[in-house]
């Protein structure tokens, strides 16, 4: 645990990030990046080892942020769901069911109304319970999927950042 320490700080902040309202439109984008270079930087101090960084760590530490915010990210978005019993798609329903229903590409009414009836079925199970099942998993694996990558990127874009850094410090 305490080799990936940093990883876990730094995915645990971008994960808190990832619930508050207008950071989290940047969380794939910048923060999960940020939250990766920033735990090469702390794993840096932490063990006083200015090496030059390989990518095979620093794509195992973007990795490992990436795995943490997803965790921290998904736990918080379903436990904020959970006690407030509401969250962006109960909030935007009505929205979300004209953008359907005017979708420029045809769809089916068979399809139209499979998508609303699933989508309504997520909604009410929010509203009444404060959970769903089908909107757990789709976070869950959304997060994962998406942190990780954009993780494994901040480590790779960060490790050549703190590369020329060093090396013009050595120079």
């Amino acid at each position: 645990m305490k080799k990936y320490l940093s990883a876990f700080v730094c995915g645990f902040g971008a994960g808190v990030m990832q619930v508050v309202p207008v950071a989290k439109s940047f969380s794939c984008c910048l923060i999960i990046p940020a939250a990766a270079f920033l735990a090469l930087v702390l794993e840096q101090k932490s063990t006083n080892n200015y090496d030059r960084i390989m990518p095979g760590k620093a794509i195992l530490v973007g990795l490992a942020t990436g795995l943490y915010a997803a965790l921290f990210g998904s736990f918080f978005d379903l436990l904020i769901t959970f006690i407030t019993k509401n969250n962006d798609i109960v909030a935007t329903f009505p929205e979300f069911q004209k953008m359907i229903t005017d979708f420029p590409v045809p769809l089916s009414q068979e399809m139209v109304d499979e998508i609303l009836n699933l989508m309504r079925a997520i909604r009410d199970e929010i509203v009444n319970t404060g959970f769903s099942l089908l909107y757990a998993v789709s976070v869950f694996f959304s997060n994962l999927f998406m942190d990780t990558i954009f993780g494994m990127i901040g480590g790779l874009v960060g490790a050549q950042i703190i590369n020329n850094r060093n090396q013009k410090l050595i120079t």
